[in-house]
């Protein structure tokens, strides 16, 4: 199966770039996967959170005609495991619950996880919560992302994806036990690509039987970074500087990696070899050179289009939507010349290919769901993924259902972005679909 060529389209769109600041602090990647080790075991971790953990509601609001809009705020726990960690601004961790002002029937409750770029809670709730109500009668919790805060989307180390991961695992475990305690059930969970990585993490924690629905993600995100059009955004020249100048990476770090499925770093340089001389396969769907100018300047008519129609469809703001289309037209081939003449480089023989494999064994050990313990009731796991995903790729690395045996997968047609455009109807369906089938098999849980 191809590539979606919208998918490869919309992010030439984009300037921005990952991991600007590099791997992140050696100290910081030490501490965090040691403590991936206590909560990739639900064993290890099941008393972590307590189940009397303190949330507070500090604002409820009434302006629709169909539910109530509750303003939460608690401290997440990882301040407490891993002080200092977080940003000083993430430290309070921060949600809206939209409630149904008449319930169809029983309580349910599904937590929504926000996705790359989901900033605050308007897309969500416009996208998934309000129709949810209407349809289902169904609240929806819906959870900020730690580095969501004030804007900072792009992040700035490697280290802050891991962290960010660890953050909602535990803030999860808090919402969990916290709608338990209140008695709505029963309660799921769910997300849209980062968000449908970070919603399975913290599923895998959970003790209990659980609905959850993933969509538009896979089962690691180290495709994502090194052979998705998400690797074109990574600031691999920083990244390999740092692999280079800094021993510590290859001499101790590597050491504390233990992802249990198939071996990252021989993937990762498999895929460097076979590579080796030839273009990526995703530039040769463009026919262009990489980072050329004229994947962002010959593209801004489809940029255009593309804001005009995420705008009507997703109610964007009109920052984002006049930053978007402002992007596509200011970027120019002297621009861009100018960035690539200045950048300085390592010279270091098979340097990027190592990168490549860093970056896997990093991203593997904190994503990989083979690397954490499997959900109680993998039948309540309803993934919805597209055939011609671009930004997820699938070819390389295990399954959900080898990870997951008896998790049902629903594949669409089309690719990353025009399922997120035109298929959240069918999010939805999965969601309700995974939820009466939770009903069904523990209606004494209900």
């Amino acid at each position: 199966m191809g590539v979606s060529r919208l998918d490869v389209f919309y992010r030439r769109l984009l300037l921005s770039k990952l991991f600007i600041g590099g791997w992140g602090k050696p100290e910081d990647l030490k501490r965090i996967f040691e403590f991936r080790k206590i909560i990739g075991d639900r064993e290890r971790c099941k008393s972590l959170v307590p189940k009397d953990y303190p949330v507070y509601i500090n604002k409820v609001t009434e302006v629709h005609a169909d539910c109530y809009i509750h303003d939460g705020v608690f401290v997440s726990p990882l301040e407490h495991f891993v002080p200092g960690i977080l940003p000083t601004e993430a430290v309070k961790a921060r949600f809206q619950f939209i409630v149904p002002k008449r319930w169809q029937s029983n309580r349910p409750v599904c937590i929504h996880l926000a996705g790359t770029g989901d900033h605050f809670f308007w897309r969500r709730r416009t996208l998934m919560a309000r129709p949810m109500v209407k349809e289902a009668g169904m609240a929806s919790l819906l959870l900020e992302n730690p580095y969501y805060i004030l804007l900072r989307s792009c992040l700035k180390n490697v280290s802050d994806l891991f962290v960010m991961g660890g953050a909602l695992i535990l803030e999860s475990s808090v919402l969990l036990h916290w709608l338990e305690s209140e008695g709505y059930s029963p309660v799921g969970m769910t997300g849209i690509s980062m968000g449908g990585y970070m919603s399975s993490l913290a599923v895998t924690n959970w003790p209990k039987p659980i609905p959850l629905i993933p969509c538009l993600s896979w089962s690691t995100a180290s495709s994502v970074f090194t052979t998705g059009v998400l690797s074109k955004a990574v600031n691999w020249s920083e990244l390999e500087k740092q692999y280079a100048i800094n021993s510590v990476y290859e001499e101790e770090i590597m050491k504390l990696l233990e992802y249990c499925g198939a071996d990252s770093f021989k993937m990762a340089q498999e895929f460097v070899k076979h590579s080796a001389g030839r273009e990526n396969s995703l530039e040769l769907l463009l026919d262009q050179p990489r980072e050329d100018a004229v994947s962002v300047g010959c593209y801004s008519r489809y940029g255009l289009i593309l804001s005009i129609l995420l705008f009507l469809i997703t109610d964007f703001s009109k920052t984002f939507f006049f930053f978007l289309i402002f992007s596509g037209f200011k970027a120019t081939k002297s621009q861009i010349g100018k960035k690539k003449a200045g950048s300085a480089k390592i010279c270091r023989p098979l340097l990027h290919s190592e990168s490549i494999s860093f970056m896997k064994g990093v991203m593997d050990e904190c994503t990989h769901m083979a690397n954490f313990s499997v959900p109680v009731d993998t039948s309540l796991i309803i993934v919805v993924q597209a055939k011609e995903d671009a930004y997820i790729p699938r070819t390389g690395v295990l399954s959900l259902q080898e990870i997951w045996p008896g998790c049902e997968v629903r594949y669409l047609n089309g690719g990353h972005i025009s399922a997120y455009l035109f298929k959240q109807n069918v999010f939805r369906q999965a969601i309700y679909d995974a939820f009466n089938r939770f009903c069904l098999k523990y209606p004494h849980l209900v």
